[in-house]
C-alpha cells in the first residue's frame, strides 16, 4: 500500500483527479476507524473522516512529504476530534458501542466447526476490549488507537500528537497495562499461579518497555530467566499479549457505510469543481 500510495500522491499533487480520489479511497478505511475509536460517536466518526479527506485534497498540493500521508490523515483526524469533542461539553455518559447491533449477532454467529460457547466467549472479549480503550483518557486512548490498533511507530505517533517520544511511550505503558487489568477477568488467563521465591518484578510494565526496545540485554536476560521460573510472570506476560493481539485486530473489520463513501465523493466533486478542476 505504501508504493502504491507514493504513486497515487505523486499523480494527485500533479493535478490527475482520478488519482486523488483513489488516494482518498485508500486511507479512508483507516482514518473512519480512527474517528470511531476517538470520537466514540459514528456520526461524529462519518464528520471527521469527510472533513479530514476533504482537507486532504485542498493541501495535498502543499504536501511536502516530510511524514507518510497515513501520519498527515491522522494529524488532521485528530484535530477534527479534538473540535468535536470541545463541542460535545453535555455528551451524554452513555456511549453506544461502535458497532451495530446487526454486526455484533453476525460476529456471534458460530463459525462451521466452532462451538457456542466459544462464539460467546469471543464476543464477551471483544466487548471487553471495547469497553476497556472507551473507559481510557482520550489522550492514553489516541496512543493506544494509534501505536496498538493502527500500527504506527512510537516515533510516528509523536508526530501526529506533537509531543515527544519518551511521553508516547508513557502513557503507552499505562494505557496497556490499564486495558489488559480492564479485561484480564475474560481473558480465561490463570495469573494466580505460584510465583517465584523472591520478589517479582512489574512483569506487565517489563514486557511493555521490552517491546518498545527500551530495555538493556541484561535486564531481558534476567527478566527471561525469571519468567522461566515464574508462572505468575510468565501468566502476566501472557495476559498482554493477548490484549496486544486483540488491539491489533479491534475494528479492522469496520467498513465505511457506502452512503458515506458517496457523500464523500460528491463533496469532492463540488470541492473541484469549485476550484476549476474537471474530469
Amino acid at each position: 500500500m505504501a508504493n502504491d500510495s507514493a504513486s497515487l500522491l505523486q499523480r494527485a499533487q500533479a493535478g490527475d483527479r482520478q488519482a486523488l480520489e483513489a488516494l482518498l479511497e485508500v486511507h479512508q478505511a483507516e482514518v473512519y476507524r480512527f474517528g470511531m475509536k476517538m470520537c466514540r460517536d459514528p456520526e461524529d466518526a462519518k464528520d471527521v473522516l469527510q472533513e479530514t479527506l476533504l482537507a486532504m485534497a485542498r493541501g495535498v498540493r502543499e504536501f511536502r512529504g516530510t511524514s507518510s500521508v497515513s501520519t498527515w490523515l491522522y494529524s488532521i483526524a485528530r484535530s477534527f476530534c479534538i473540535k468535536k469533542r470541545r463541542r460535545r461539553v453535555h455528551a451524554p455518559a452513555h456511549e453506544e458501542s461502535l458497532d451495530s447491533d446487526a454486526e455484533v449477532e453476525a460476529r456471534s454467529i458460530a463459525a462451521p466447526g466452532q462451538r457456542a460457547d466459544d462464539a460467546l466467549a469471543g464476543k464477551q472479549v471483544e466487548a471487553a476490549l471495547e469497553s476497556a480503550i472507551r473507559g481510557l483518557d482520550p489522550k492514553y486512548r489516541e496512543v493506544l488507537v494509534l501505536r496498538d490498533i493502527e500500527g504506527l511507530s512510537a516515533a510516528e505517533v509523536a508526530e501526529v500528537l506533537g509531543i515527544a517520544v519518551p511521553a508516547v511511550k508513557s502513557r503507552l505503558h499505562r494505557a496497556r497495562a490499564a486495558v489488559r487489568n480492564s479485561i484480564l477477568p475474560v481473558l480465561n488467563i490463570p495469573v494466580d499461579a505460584p510465583a517465584a521465591p523472591g520478589i517479582c518484578p512489574d512483569a506487565v510494565a517489563l514486557f511493555s518497555h521490552h517491546l518498545e526496545d527500551d530495555l538493556s540485554a541484561n535486564v531481558c536476560a534476567e527478566m527471561e530467566k525469571h519468567l522461566a521460573q515464574c508462572p505468575r510472570c510468565s501468566a502476566e506476560c501472557d495476559s498482554l499479549k493477548r490484549t496486544l493481539g486483540l488491539c491489533k485486530v479491534s475494528g479492522k473489520n469496520v467498513q465505511v457505510p457506502a452512503d458515506l463513501q458517496l457523500s464523500i465523493k460528491v463533496a469532492l466533486k463540488q470541492f473541484l469543481s469549485e476550484n476549476g478542476e474537471t474530469d
